[in-house]
């Protein structure tokens, strides 16, 4: 007996002693990321000194916003979202940005409700272009494309995969059919649709080319890709069992081999031949308004105000000396990463402009990470 007792409260110190090595280097990577914040706000021109009055007060503010827990736990499972090659370090740093960008748009906008999948498509905005420009167009992005999404309730997510039936119906009816005497419903294209597909594609140069592609068109544009790839495995649905579980089970994995350039092209077609005004005639369709649809002729008006190159040269002016990622002990560039430079430089035609992005900040200290862009 009292062998197992010692045992327990061995057990039990060994635990405490884990949670406050965690949270020592939980405190070490907020340590240099506030570092980084105030040496970049120090050597801007002029000198940031708004940054420097945030770096002034302490970020335990944050831990009183209502989202803050579910925050820290979706950033903490997200691992996956950065690339291979990443140093323990970095990530964490990277995951403290994130938890900021995603806690400062939510208490700048309260009436936005944070949802789990959020934080998938902000840490690729993250990883992308960096956290300042990060936050400008997750907030800008969140009261416009994801504006449905971040509502108190699930009605007008719901709104938006309602679409996806009628746009089956008009191209593929034998299709349609067969899905409604399954009762799959539209449940299986929930997580493509709120994260952008970025929780659900394992290649992240495919994520980015959907990104550019959102980015781009109307908000709705996500779930006619969804329709894009139902219809594009059509075969495959009609020959499976015409129940919910097996017809759900096949279309909530995306294949890893889709032609997304074909597709991408055929959703667009979709969208000008049945464009949503069309669609929203249907019964299910017309008892909601969308924020996202209403909100976006003004913001196609707002961007026709821009100058093209404006994000771009704003950027150039605030971009860190070593790299584009906000990440403090970048090694300096090895023969690899200048011979990546040459070939991503080469194939810039074929790739996105997210992706171009990406690969340029990520050469530094991941070039195995960029073979997967060819």
């Amino acid at each position: 007996m009292r062998k197992g007792k010692k045992h327990q409260h061995n057990t039990g110190s060994q635990v405490t002693g884990n949670g406050n090595l965690k949270r020592q280097r939980e405190q070490e990577s907020r340590k240099k990321q506030k570092l980084f914040e105030i040496h970049q706000a120090l050597n801007s021109d002029p000198v940031d000194i708004e940054s420097l009055r945030a770096a002034a007060i302490t970020k335990d503010d944050r831990e009183n916003h209502k989202d803050y827990n579910q925050v820290l736990l979706d950033v903490r499972r997200s691992m996956r979202r950065f690339p291979k090659g990443m140093r323990v370090d970095q990530r964490e740093v990277l995951q403290e940005q994130l938890i900021d960008i995603i806690l400062d748009v939510l208490q700048r906008n309260p009436q936005l409700h944070y949802y789990q999948g959020y934080h998938d498509i902000v840490v690729t905005f993250l990883l992308v272009v960096g956290e300042r420009m990060a936050i400008a167009m997750v907030e800008t992005l969140s009261n416009h494309h994801l504006r449905d999404f971040m509502d108190p309730t699930m009605d007008s997510t719901k709104h938006i995969l309602n679409y996806l039936m009628p746009i089956l119906e008009e191209v593929d009816p034998e299709l349609h059919h067969f899905m409604l005497r399954a009762e799959v419903g539209t449940i299986f294209a929930l997580s493509w649709l709120i994260t952008w597909y970025g929780h659900v594609l394992s290649e992240f140069r495919h994520v980015l080319r959907l990104y550019d592609f959102f980015l781009a068109s109307h908000p709705l544009m996500a779930i006619y890709f969804a329709a894009v790839i139902v219809l594009h495995r059509e075969a495959e649905v009609k020959t499976c069992d015409c129940d919910m579980a097996s017809v759900h089970h096949l279309l909530s994995k995306i294949p890893e081999n889709l032609p997304y350039e074909n597709l991408i092209a055929t959703a667009q077609k979709l969208f000008l031949q049945y464009p949503p005004a069309l669609l929203a005639k249907r019964a299910a369709l017309q008892s909601r308004k969308s924020l996202s649809i209403n909100s976006f002729k003004d913001f196609q008006l707002a961007t026709l105000q821009q100058r093209p190159d404006a994000v771009l040269r704003r950027q150039l002016r605030h971009r860190a000396p070593a790299a584009h990622l906000a990440v403090p002990g970048d090694a300096p560039p090895t023969a690899t990463s200048q011979l990546v430079k040459v070939a991503v430089w080469g194939i810039s035609a074929t790739l996105g402009a997210a992706a171009l992005a990406v690969a340029q900040t990520a050469m530094e200290w991941a070039p195995e990470f960029l073979l997967q862009l060819f």
